[in-house]
């Protein structure tokens, strides 16, 4: 799929980006994969489900950096975790 190449969609995907503590091609790919599953196909539907995630990341109690931060330091300190072969 082309990418959109709306400006304020982009926007929208690097605030999600940032709230996740996830790429901006990450965020993107997660509005599009809703928009699929929702059924929108167009630049407008698009832009307006990534708004009502963004409010409801913002609405919510949890920290997604933290939560991520804390997952990859139970991995590095995990005694099976293999750093090297």
């Amino acid at each position: 799929m082309a990418g959109i190449t709306d400006r304020d969609y982009t926007i929208l995907c690097g605030r999600l980006a940032t709230l996740l503590g996830v790429s901006q091609a990450a965020a993107r790919r997660k509005v599009d994969i809703r928009a699929a599953q929702q059924g929108h196909r167009d630049v407008a539907a698009r832009l307006a489900l990534a708004e009502a995630m963004l409010a409801e990341l913002q609405a919510g109690e949890t920290d997604h950096q933290a939560v991520l931060s804390a997952q990859l330091g139970t991995v590095g300190n995990d005694d099976r975790f293999m750093v090297e072969d």
